[in-house]
């Protein structure tokens, strides 16, 4: 809607100057990033007691979100202050200048719009100057705001536009109604309009005795047409004077047009919508009647003739027939011209131009116009994101430059034309080359070769092993997400010598390859390791045993030696010493009663003579005292012989040597406390002599 508005109060102020649009003479400036705004480039003239429109709109970055708009006029040469503000959306705000309170309007209410153009009513001469905008709002959490250092430009004159004076033809005693326009479409105050009349005389006098109306046009919320009608009874007194519409603006602006019978006359509506139908109609009131030709600036072609009156009737215009009319009226010999600018409102399809595939890294540039009239309000945006791209009037340029594959998806292009929406969109793709992602490899167990390759790309790419082509037999699993591709291979080999296998990638665009390491199953490695060390561990315990079994049998065999060798010794010295027991104890054996011929018997306690054995004992005993002395001697000897053969054993031998002694000692003391102990040493001694026996 405000497109309409600022566009239809551009044109009532500019007039034919304005025809060349808008983005003509728009251009964006920024301020940081994301900070811009559209002002015009060209100086704004008006008129006083009309309006101006400044057109504006503005972009924030995302951080930002605005709240206000101020506007300033100040020099050109010096920095605006809140002394210069000359309007502020806040209505609060009392630092607003007295001379521009109630004049300045927004176009639109909703800042978040990002439409920042005004519209000042009722203006003076003085209004002339440099005008500077503002955005103040939330920036990351805190208050701030934007001052944009490029201003417009104001100038205001006298007024020019004359009113637009109707009359019909006129035909004496029949009533009439003439209509009388103000220029301009302001929404500011109501004008004052009178009517006069001029006779021949050239004395000038108000009209007495009609009636006239006025009445206000509301076209939009900032565009008004003001209109004063005459309605009166035409005499003859009335042929060849003038009549005079007098429009009085605030601020003592003046405008006034006159007009007599024979004057050209052009009325109609002269802004009509895309469909309907244009009604003109040219009358010159003379007497003969006139020949009235309708044409069209810039065609030869005659519309139509008449006389006196001519209509000029097109149904269902199109954007084609917006332009200049001239009507063309002649008279005897004068020849009388009106002309009138006929303005279609209408809107197109929005249309996007624009390469929609392109590949990652290069610019995205696309253009959404929409042919209206008034110019449409055009917006860019990308489905599932909130950010607004790009705003503009009449034509709006989307630019992405190094786009990646996060900016495929729908581009929305909204025109806003008047009360309504048009949308049109587009999809966009981001082509890039495929690539293989980390998480493929290559796993060997058991013969067994297994491996994966993932590969991202867009189209989707496909996946080749170049090592299939010498396997007849094997097994391959493809799966797709997104644009990702994963494909499992899986084959025997028995020999196989190489460490790599390659995987290539290929979607169209490019093509990668990648060689793919192959891993040995780290279970089978730690079997075949923990086999290795079972063995050798098996290996090592043997060989200890075998070590240690022959140690102890040297040991045993060393050790049945040694016994061996003191069993001789002592059997040869008990010999020696049984000998010297008979020799000494004959009388012993000639009281034992033994029979040859019949075998060992029982001893008989009661043959024993104890006295005997008594002698016997304590020589016994001092012989063995005396051997033992010699034993000891004996073996002490073998011992220091021995031991310059076998050096490693001298300890062992010094502890045998000890154990031995021991041994001997408590072996022959053993007969000496039995001669103390009465009945035990009696039968120590039969068993001895029995052991002889």
């Amino acid at each position: 809607m405000f497109v309409l508005i600022w566009s239809t109060l551009f044109f009532s102020v500019r007039g034919s100057s304005a025809d060349k649009g808008a983005s003509v003479w728009r251009r964006q400036h920024c301020r940081g990033k994301g900070n811009c705004v559209t002002l015009s480039e060209r100086e704004l003239t008006a008129e006083a007691g009309l309006c101006v429109v400044i057109p504006c709109s503005f972009t924030t970055a995302a951080n930002f979100t605005p709240k206000h708009t101020v506007w300033y006029k100040c020099e050109a040469s010096k920095k605006c202050s809140d002394a210069n503000i000359t309007f502020h959306s806040n209505k609060n705000n009392e630092k607003v200048q007295s001379g521009f309170k109630g004049r300045v309007s927004r176009l639109e209410p909703d800042v978040s719009q990002k439409n920042c153009s005004i519209i000042i009513n009722d203006l003076k001469e003085s209004d002339s100057g440099f005008y500077q905008l503002r955005v103040t709002g939330v920036l990351n959490g805190q208050q701030g705001g934007f001052t944009f250092s490029q201003r417009v430009t104001v100038s205001i004159k006298g007024i020019e536009q004359k009113p637009t004076v109707m009359i019909p033809t006129l035909t004496e005693g029949q009533q009439a109604t003439l209509t009388c326009t103000a220029p301009g479409l302001c929404s500011g105050s109501v004008p004052q309009i009178t009517w006069t009349w001029r006779g021949e005389g050239g004395t000038e006098s108000y009209i007495t005795g009609n009636s006239t109306v006025f009445k206000t046009e509301g076209l939009t919320p900032f565009t008004q047409r003001h209109v004063s009608t005459l309605t009166f009874n035409p005499s003859a007194e009335h042929h060849n004077t003038n009549v005079t519409c007098k429009i009085r603006f605030t601020g003592d602006a003046t405008a006034q047009k006159t007009s007599d019978v024979k004057e050209v006359n052009i009325t109609g509506v002269t802004t009509v919508r895309d469909g309907e139908a244009l009604n003109l109609t040219c009358n010159v009131h003379s007497f003969p009647p006139s020949l009235i030709i309708w044409s069209k600036l810039g065609y030869n072609e005659t519309l139509h003739i008449d006389t006196g009156s001519a209509n000029l009737v097109i149904i269902n215009v199109t954007a084609g027939y917006a332009g200049q009319y001239v009507c063309t009226a002649k008279y005897m010999n004068n020849t009388l011209k009106d002309k009138v600018n006929v303005t279609v409102i209408y809107k197109r399809i929005p249309q996007i131009i624009g390469n929609t595939t392109i590949k990652e890294g290069d610019v995205l540039n696309l253009i959404c116009s929409v042919e209206s009239f008034p110019p449409s309000l055009i917006m860019w945006s990308k489905l599932g994101s909130k950010a607004n791209h790009h705003n503009d009037t009449g034509s709006a340029t989307l630019v992405i430059p190094n786009a990646t594959a996060e900016h495929s998806g729908q581009y929305i292009c909204t025109a806003k034309y008047m009360d309504s929406v048009l949308k049109k969109d587009t999809n966009v793709t981001v082509i890039w080359f495929s690539k293989i992602q980390k998480g493929s490899g290559c796993v060997l167990q058991s013969e067994v070769l297994t491996c994966v390759c993932i590969s991202e790309g867009f189209p989707l790419p496909t996946i080749n092993w170049p090592l299939l082509k010498n396997h007849t037999e094997y097994s391959v699993i493809t799966t797709v997400s997104n644009h990702t591709v994963n494909s499992i291979i899986s084959l025997t080999v028995k020999s196989h010598g190489n460490s790599t296998v390659e995987c290539v990638s290929n979607n169209g665009n490019g093509e990668e390859r990648e060689i793919l390491l192959i891993h040995q199953n780290l279970s089978e490695k730690h079997e075949q390791s923990s086999g290795v060390r079972l063995a050798y561990l098996k290996v090592t315990i043997a060989f200890l045993t075998g070590v240690l079994f022959s140690a102890v049998l040297c040991c045993l065999a060393k050790h049945c030696y040694r016994n061996k060798q003191k069993t001789s010794r002592s059997l040869e010295m008990r010999t020696h010493q049984d000998d010297k027991l008979v020799y000494d104890g004959q009388e012993l054996q000639d009281n034992l009663t033994l029979n040859s011929n019949s075998g060992p018997k029982e001893v008989e306690y009661a043959d024993i003579n104890f006295s005997l054995l008594k002698r016997n004992g304590a020589r016994e005993a001092a012989r063995r005292q005396e051997s033992t002395k010699t034993v000891y001697a004996e073996i002490k000897k073998a011992v220091e012989e021995r031991e310059d053969d076998a050096e490693e054993e001298g300890e062992m031998l010094e502890a045998k040597e000890d154990e031995m002694v021991v041994e001997m000692e408590m072996k022959y003391r053993e007969p000496e406390k039995e001669l103390k102990m009465g009945k035990e040493r009696v039968y120590a001694t039969v068993n001895d002599v029995t052991d002889e026996i």
